[in-house]
């Protein structure tokens, strides 16, 4: 079934290809649906100068208007066959009815150059009582004529005693029509309608093709066809090739053709040779017909092989085989000696079959074996990388278990094109961070853990997805999922394209300058997201390693806090906890250095230092420069020696921004207080910067402002007292500093595993 459909597709493309060459370059391909193939055609090009058809009697009209293609006398034509050497048209029927009397209209067709097929059409006269005439000439022969007629009588007017496709003088008569003619005329009578008007209304007489016609009785009561069907038999001109021995190219037969004489004596025909396919008068000729390709005379049930040539094919055996290949001849059958060569093929089959066997079974032993090997490797790494962990905190908290998505290793393989280090976003102390991109065009960044057996690194991991887990804030960077079937952890959450803080406020990274409104809004921000952790979350959260490279931008210079690996939870009925020393070298609070104790104060500290990086644009830790190496403990010897002004960021516009400058400065120094109960809540903190910011964009709040703090100004008298260089205030915006004991206090240190 299947090759009898690829070859009835090869044979259809063929059809076609031959189609587009059946006439002449230039000239018209259709009328309407009508093929036009040469040697016929629609006159001469008036663009090119293009003949398209051969001779005159070859020379067709194309109506646009109806899209009909004409024979002389606005003939129709329904179809054109080159290879047959015939043309269908459409002639008028001959009709009268019994409301009229006498001899019907007289049909007429001349052909000239063409005659009416003899074989192919039949003269049809259909009623009862009716008598028709037909006359035929032959103009090329001395104008020979032939009168022939037909009758038809229906006595009894009974239907049934006329039977249906038949047409045998009851109802319906036919004769032949002469050969070789090339006008004809024809008509229809009445004898009598009396006597069968009550069934037979009207009489017919026309010629047509013989398969076209076939005769029904209730023809006698209606007749649906004004128009019949007639093929003509068409020829060359004598004068275009004179006899077959003359060149090709002064003869209408084209290569690989035969001439065929017609049997009238004027004029000739072509036609493709045995073997061969397309239009024989076109200037291309025939084509090989690919007979391998069709039905042929190779037995296809003995493996005969069929071999195509032009013009022809043959058949034959494969080897080991004896015989011819054809179907009637001696098909194909195995050779003697070929019987052991095919005992030895079956046993070398059989062993190949068993080795395929065999094959099978070990590969998907193996397959079995490597997935549960897989299965048993993920399962380790799932435990060892904190599954249960995490799955205890999520039992703990079912409502925050939706929130986060596990993803398999090859979903975030591809999503970083398998680890990729252009896709690298930064390094930290707890792992590298990647850019991905899923599936759904979400970009995301892919924390890969750093982790390698430590418990404690596995802990805080699983720490960071759970605290994560449950925060939901503007300003806090959203987890999306983890993967922990990998031998090392990944956690995914939402890509922030724009750096961090410390990228922005870095001198040698001038591109990234951001002017001090942007800062102090994106301290607010900060402060916001940390108040949340420390009052609003369901569980309060202690970050524990605020710093500026741990907040980030989006495009919009939003501030979000990141990196919860080191975050710790503080239970409702704990104001601080006992727990391992982790921070950030730099931000590190030193009460919780040297006691171990954390609460939400060493946040506070640690977002100090930052404020601190915002002032001055400076590292919270520079071992190349002895005395910036602790930026706070610089910071405030700088403010204790009146330097405030010196230190801070030259870009920053200082006169412009004086009276914001120094209540920050303020508000950092309370913040670095070495004893945590003097230093403000985060709650203070964010207040505070809220009343800045507010004062700036309305400017009628700064009464009020300045009456909150002048009640302020004592307490801080204690530690601020100071002068604001020239041109940058008056006397009352002056401070200085004083000597305070906590101050004393504060140390250098370092954490060993600081990141």
């Amino acid at each position: 079934m299947g090759l009898k459909l690829l070859f009835l597709i090869l044979l259809a493309a063929a059809m076609a290809e031959v189609e587009t060459q059946s006439s002449l370059e230039g000239c018209p391909r259709k009328c309407g649906d009508l093929e036009i193939p040469y040697p016929f055609g629609v006159g001469i090009q008036p663009s090119t100068g293009v003949n398209c058809f051969l001779e005159e009697s070859f020379n067709l009209t194309c109506d646009n208007s109806t899209s009909k293609l004409l024979y002389r006398d606005n003939l129709q034509i329904s179809s054109i066959s080159p290879q047959a050497g015939q043309m269908e048209i459409l002639m008028n029927i001959s009709k009268i009815c019994q409301n009229r009397s006498g001899v019907g209209l007289v049909q007429h067709l001349r052909t000239d150059d063409f005659t009416v097929s003899s074989t192919q059409n039949k003269f049809v006269t259909i009623g009862c009582d009716t008598l028709s005439i037909t006359r035929a000439q032959n103009s090329l022969r001395q104008n020979e004529s032939y009168f022939n007629g037909c009758a038809t009588l229906c006595e009894k007017p009974p239907p049934e005693e006329l039977n249906d496709k038949t047409c045998t003088g009851t109802g319906c008569c036919q004769v032949d029509i002469p050969a070789g003619m090339n006008s004809i005329n024809f008509t229809v009578s009445t004898v009598n309608f009396t006597n069968v008007s009550s069934f037979n209304n009207c009489s017919y007489a026309f010629v047509a093709k013989s398969d076209w016609f076939k005769f029904s009785v209730d023809y006698l009561d209606y007749f649906p066809h004004e128009t019949a069907p007639i093929v003509l038999d068409w020829t060359v001109s004598n004068l275009t090739c004179r006899n077959s021995s003359i060149s090709s190219d002064h003869c209408a037969c084209k290569d690989n053709t035969d001439l065929v004489r017609s049997d009238d004596g004027y004029g000739y025909n072509c036609k493709c040779k045995t073997g061969f396919e397309g239009n024989p008068y076109h200037p291309d000729g025939c084509r090989d017909f690919d007979e391998c390709n069709a039905s042929n005379n190779c037995s296809i049930s003995t493996q005969a092989l069929c071999h195509n040539f032009d013009g022809g094919y043959s058949c034959s055996c494969p080897p080991g085989y004896t015989g011819d290949g054809y179907v009637n001849g001696t098909h194909c059958t195995l050779k003697a000696s070929s019987h052991s060569n095919l005992r030895i093929l079956i046993i070398a089959l059989g062993i190949v079959v068993v080795l395929l066997v065999v094959f099978t079974l070990a590969s998907t032993t193996c397959l079995v074996h490597k997935r549960r090997t897989l299965k048993q490797i993920r399962q380790r790494n799932f435990e060892q990388n904190g599954g249960n962990l995490l799955q205890q905190h999520i039992s703990q908290q079912q409502s925050y278990a939706e929130r986060i998505k596990i993803f398999t290793e090859i979903e975030l393989k591809n999503a970083t094109n398998n680890f990729d280090e252009g896709r690298i976003l930064g390094c930290g102390g707890q792992g590298i961070v990647y850019k991905g991109i899923l599936p759904d065009n979400t970009h995301v960044a892919i924390k890969k853990s750093r982790v390698g057996g430590d418990a404690r690194q596995i802990k805080d991991f699983i720490n960071e997805v759970f605290v994560l887990s449950q925060i939901n804030h503007r300003n806090v960077v959203k987890i999306l999922g983890c993967c922990l079937e990998t031998e090392v952890p990944l956690l995914v959450y939402e890509f922030v394209d724009n750096g961090t803080l410390f990228d922005h406020i870095d001198p040698s990274k001038t591109g990234h300058f951001i002017t001090w409104e942007s800062r102090l809004r994106i301290a607010a921000e900060t402060v916001e997201a940390i108040l949340y952790l420390h009052s609003a979350a369901s569980i309060p959260i202690i970050h524990r390693d605020i710093k500026s490279t741990n907040i980030l931008l989006d495009h919009n210079d939003k501030a979000k806090v990141s990196d919860f690996g080191a975050s710790r939870l503080v239970p409702l009925d704990e104001t601080q906890i006992t727990t391992v020393v982790q921070g950030t070298l730099g931000y590190l609070d030193p009460e919780y250095l040297h006691t171990g104790q954390l609460n939400e104060k060493s946040d506070v500290y640690s977002f100090g230092v930052v404020l601190v990086e915002l002032l001055t644009g400076n590292k919270a830790v520079a071992f190349n420069r002895p005395e910036l190496r602790n930026l706070a403990m610089y910071f405030v010897s700088s403010v204790k020696e009146n330097c405030l002004w010196e230190i801070l960021d030259r870009r920053l516009e200082q006169k412009k921004n004086a009276k914001q400058l120094k209540d920050v400065a303020l508000l950092a120094l309370r913040c670095l207080r070495v004893n945590g109960q003097e230093r403000p809540t985060m709650k203070e903190v964010a207040l505070e910067l809220q009343n800045m910011i507010a004062v700036e964009m309305h400017p009628w709040v700064k009464d009020e402002a300045m009456k909150e703090e002048e009640a302020m100004k004592v307490e801080e008298s204690e530690y601020l007292l100071g002068h604001v260089p020239n041109g940058y205030g008056d006397a009352s915006t002056s401070i200085s500093v004083a000597s305070h004991d906590s101050t004393q206090k504060q140390i250098a240190f370092e954490i060993a595993n600081g990141r």
